[in-house]
């Protein structure tokens, strides 16, 4: 068994903002008696402005937010992962990236979103992700001291065979940091969720973003965490907070016995 944590933002363009914003989460998940700490997409800039993005981003190394992060982890001995930063990696060249970093505050991996978010919700509501980021191209998954956790960020959610492949690779726990619109987190997010936890029997880390941002973007909320036979077991609305539930790997395990689908696909 071990504790962890969503934490919900309303992350704006301002990297120091929204390192304090999280640093008082944080805190308030260290005294909920977590062991794992996950935040939202986005949560170091929430921004698509390519032009401003490439002037402010930094490498890993120097990420602010990221080096911030670094400290708390070691500081009260917890692993947090940052469901995703904006990270500089060429002159002209961006990704939306998770990192994972253990109680030590060392970095021990991290996955760049694979699927971008390129829609026309309508005349008004658009997003080209792709013009922004560089997609990844590889799944990743980390053994944690409780079970092997599987990577993924938002728009990724859409693409059940990305979760398959993570839960046959034998992940008992996928998350999901996200920054889903208003538009579609009203009619999908639910379903998507626990549709993910259900079809693979895991456990799924959903942190998000909510709210009304500095840019008038409207971001759904409803962080969850959600129990392998799609439960909510914790759920916030569109506030800033944080939300601590017990996990117990077992479950997932047990389930997979039960009803032995992960073997016939």
């Amino acid at each position: 068994m071990f504790n962890v944590s969503c934490i919900q933002l309303r992350s704006n363009n301002n990297i120091n903002k929204n390192l304090q914003s999280t640093k008082k989460l944080i805190f308030q998940a260290v005294k909920q008696k977590t062991d794992f700490i996950i935040t939202p997409e986005v949560s170091s800039l929430f921004s698509l402005d390519k032009k401003r993005l490439l002037k402010i981003c930094t490498s890993m190394k120097d990420d602010i937010y990221l080096n911030g992060i670094k400290i708390l982890a070691k500081k009260y001995k917890k692993w947090i992962l940052i469901g995703s930063l904006i990270v500089k990696v060429s002159k002209n060249k961006l990704v939306n990236r998770s990192v994972l970093i253990d109680k030590k505050g060392k970095i021990r991996t991290y996955y760049d979103k694979i699927h971008m978010y390129d829609v026309a919700l309508s005349k008004r509501e658009k997003y080209l992700e792709s013009k922004t980021f560089s997609a990844g191209n590889k799944l990743k998954s980390f053994k944690l001291p409780w079970g092997k956790l599987g990577f993924t960020i938002c728009y990724d959610l859409r693409f059940p065979n990305l979760y398959r492949k993570l839960s046959k690779a034998g992940c008992l726990f996928l998350s999901v940091p996200s920054a889903f619109t208003e538009t579609t987190g009203k009619r999908h997010w639910h379903s998507l969720i626990k549709a993910r936890a259900i079809e693979n029997f895991c456990y799924i880390f959903a942190p998000a973003q909510g709210g009304t941002h500095y840019n008038g973007r409207k971001t759904f909320g409803h962080s969850m965490i959600v129990s392998p036979d799609g439960n909510i077991l914790k759920e916030l609305k569109k506030s800033e907070g944080v939300i601590t539930t017990s996990i117990d790997p077992n479950l997932s395990k047990k389930l997979r016995t039960i009803i032995p689908s992960l073997k016939f696909d």
